[in-house]
């Protein structure tokens, strides 16, 4: 994730802000340009102002104050406190952002407390995101790909439903309403004796199962370098997961997985390596945009120098994405332990997992590589409102 400034006043501003704390002017995500630009009513009523005295969703049209020729409408799911992100001005467009045009099920929003927590997975889920876009991965959706394009279920669990269970198949990620609840999600983690467990953790993790379909299972020589890294996928997954439940990860797999679960199935290694390369790149992208120094050599003096200055997104060299990772990820640690929290990555990268992680890194990069064209389909015809949100 990169920081990102006010163009009309030049404060720093953050991926979530939606008002500039210096200048008060509205502030959105454009995620074809990756700027967050400061924005002005171009619809206001006289008298009514022209910052943020109307709210961000609705019918208002804004404009950028850089380049008034710049117009947008927020996402429809503004209106929810939900989105943060732009579309550009275009009536009978879809209404919905890059983002969330991937939703396929929300939970029911007569509840403020499912309100609350969307809201809280949708933060998560925006970070996702932004990573797939820099990247350039393909992202359709189940209208454009009714196979394999890529939605989101956020499910609401009543008391007497069986618990929804996170996972993914043929490019649907179900997600448990429930996970955006800090005590449950940890009540979850110890009982499943995890080590790291979060809403972009999930996202990260279940999103490697569907890139798992698009990237490795085409046919081409990418199987089978995948099977001699991670295994043999062909195996039963049903009575894998059995036998990981029961009996557990071998002793030695820290060598060879970058988590226990990780040793459950091929297909689960592959996911848990590509969450990992994920939270690899986007936490280097930000420690280089606060210039983080860090290096992975200790100077004469004992201290450790150098400045990060690297863009994660558009290296293909496993290396040097390592190479300025191990000591971020030590230094993170390290100061968590200063204030007597535990690690924030308690992970290790062994030579066998590093060389997964650049198995994926090549995949993304050569897929990134490819032109990713999308054309908004039309609201129905005489439709002048976002069309509702399916609701669980």
């Amino acid at each position: 994730m990169k920081l990102f400034r006010c163009d009309f006043c030049g404060n720093t501003i953050y991926f979530e802000n939606v008002v500039c704390e210096s200048c008060g002017h509205q502030l959105g995500y454009q995620p074809s340009e990756n700027t967050m630009p400061s924005l002005e009513v171009q619809n206001a009523p006289e008298g009514a102002g022209n910052l943020v005295s109307l709210q961000p969703a609705g019918n208002n049209v804004w404009a950028s104050t850089k380049n008034p020729a710049k117009t947008y409408v927020f996402c429809a799911n503004a209106q929810h406190g939900a989105c943060n992100w732009l579309v550009e001005y275009n009536p009978g467009a879809d209404p919905f952002c890059k983002a969330c045009r991937h939703n396929e099920l929300v939970p029911p929003l007569d509840d403020p407390l499912n309100v609350e927590r969307w809201q809280v997975i949708e933060r998560a889920k925006k970070r996702l995101m932004y990573s797939l876009l820099q990247f350039g991965l393909p992202l359709l959706t189940r209208d454009e790909d009714p196979q394999h394009g890529l939605a989101f279920r956020f499910l609401a669990e009543a008391a007497s439903q069986t618990p929804v269970m996170t996972g993914h198949e043929n490019g649907i990620i179900t997600l448990a309403l429930s996970e955006a609840d800090d005590a449950e999600r940890e009540y979850r983690r110890q009982q499943f004796h995890e080590p790291y467990r979060t809403l972009l953790g999930h996202l990260r993790h279940e999103v490697g199962h569907h890139y798992w379909d698009l990237l490795v299972d085409t046919g081409g020589p990418e199987i089978d370098e995948f099977r001699k890294l991670f295994g043999d996928e062909r195996e039963d997954y049903g009575e894998a997961l059995k036998r990981h439940y029961a009996q557990g990860a071998p002793s030695d797999w820290q060598a060879n997985f970058i988590s226990a679960y990780a040793t459950a199935h091929p297909w689960e290694d592959f996911a848990e390596t590509w969450a990992h390369f994920l939270h690899v790149a986007d936490t280097v992208e930000m420690a280089s945009a606060f210039g983080v120094k860090v290096a992975p050599k200790v100077d004469q003096n004992h201290d450790m120098t150098g400045t990060i200055d690297f863009r994660p997104y558009r290296t293909a060299n496993i290396g040097e994405l390592i190479e300025n990772w191990i000591p971020l990820a030590s230094l993170m640690n390290n100061l968590n332990r200063a204030i007597g929290q535990p690690d924030p990555y308690p992970f290790i990268l062994t030579p066998a997992v590093i060389e997964k992680l650049g198995y994926i890194q090549r995949l993304v990069f050569e897929a990134g590589q490819k032109p990713q064209v999308y054309v908004p389909p039309p609201l129905p015809s005489g439709a002048s409102a976002p069309p509702p949100l399916p609701q669980n």
